[in-house]
């Protein structure tokens, strides 16, 4: 009787106790109210001063004499959209994240770190530097889409080409993976490099502050651009849990449960790459957040895929809202690119992996 009670003492004792479904539903319902307190607070601040109320009128109210035209323009056509923005693509990466780490077995994958984003951000670059001249026709027969299709084709060329060097007789290499991924990330930074030395003083500008990652320019046309690849994406993600924890146990072991594990796997594979280009073409490179999420909510509500996907996108999106409000605040009136943000956090926790992991990975 005495262990039961101290292992309801505390959540986390409960989950250890195995009672984690119960525990990974509050959780989720829990991170969905922190989730929309902390898209007000992120409507709320910004150098104009806009009061959290004034916030919660405006999106709750249709009276116009509520708000004044000033908050109006503030709230609604420039700080919503960086908003609803941010929130797609901390949802779109985390999600992401916790895809390739169920999909190759282990916690160090990454969108970021294994060079898929790389590839995606090369794709961009390709259109926004090329977008209007030599493939100006390309460009125009996808319209506003040209950027996000170009970093999804790049993402998806290097998720197939890290999947098939990483993976042997359905066995993946944790060290070849990471191997593999800093040389396809070297790679598509070389390439970049040529294409940013090829472009104009205005694209070079564009693309130095595209490449340290930030929402800052974000507008509703870039939001409709996103959407259609995002949210399909986050909506059909969940379904894919009972693949991915079958995954979990192997190939053979998932092919005998019954799922079709080549057709799964390249589902899974363009799911990422979809996702991964659509955030990487309108916010640049973010990183760590597809292997700071998944870790921390494995760690607190298991690895039980039909919880962890939902929770990975709620808390993806937290933590990116709260890196923007930190860009934001740090070197006011100015504002630090997410990308340097998440790297100081995120890079010393990968190293923290690595250590906790080191005997399974060799490094």
């Amino acid at each position: 009787m005495s262990i039961s009670l101290d292992a309801a003492a505390t959540p986390t004792a409960a989950a250890q106790a195995g009672d984690r479904t119960i525990f990974a539903r509050r959780m989720i319902l829990v991170l969905a109210i922190v989730l929309l307190l902390t898209a007000v607070l992120s409507l709320a601040s910004g150098a104009t001063g806009t009061s959290a109320r004034s916030v919660v009128w405006a999106l709750v109210s249709g009276q116009d004499d509520l708000i004044s035209a000033v908050e109006r323009v503030v709230i609604f056509d420039i700080r919503l959209p960086r908003t609803v923005l941010g929130m797609m693509i901390g949802a779109s990466l985390a999600v992401s994240g916790a895809t390739m780490q169920g999909l190759f077995r282990n916690p160090l994958a990454d969108p970021g770190i294994v060079g898929v984003s790389a590839g995606a951000g090369l794709g961009a670059v390709t259109f926004i530097v090329l977008g209007g001249s030599v493939l100006a026709p390309v460009a125009a027969l996808f319209g506003i889409y040209h950027v996000p299709f170009a970093a999804f084709l790049g993402g998806l060329a290097f998720t197939f080409a890290l999947y098939r060097i990483s993976t042997s007789n359905g066995r993946t290499s944790v060290a070849t993976m990471l191997l593999a991924g800093i040389a396809l990330g070297a790679m598509a930074g070389a390439f970049t490099g040529l294409l940013i030395f090829r472009a104009d003083d205005e694209q070079l500008r564009d693309l130095t502050f595209w490449g340290l990652g930030s929402v800052a320019g974000a507008t509703w046309p870039k939001v409709l651009a996103v959407a259609p690849i995002i949210l399909p994406i986050l909506v059909f993600a969940p379904f894919m849990a009972r693949g991915l924890n079958a995954m979990t146990l192997g190939e053979a072991t998932a092919q005998h449960l019954g799922i079709h594990v080549q057709i799964f796997k390249r589902v899974a594979i363009v799911m990422v790459a979809a996702a991964t280009g659509a955030a990487v073409a309108v916010s640049g490179g973010i990183g760590f957040v597809g292997i700071v999420v998944p870790h921390l909510l494995r760690l607190w509500i298991g690895p039980d895929h039909r919880y962890l996907l939902p929770a990975c996108a709620l808390l993806g999106a937290i933590m990116l809202l709260f890196a923007d409000a930190i860009a934001r605040q740090i070197v006011a009136p100015a504002e630090l690119p997410i990308g340097i943000v998440t790297a100081t956090v995120g890079a010393p926790f990968f190293l923290w992996i690595l250590l906790r992991k080191r005997g399974l990975t060799d490094i």
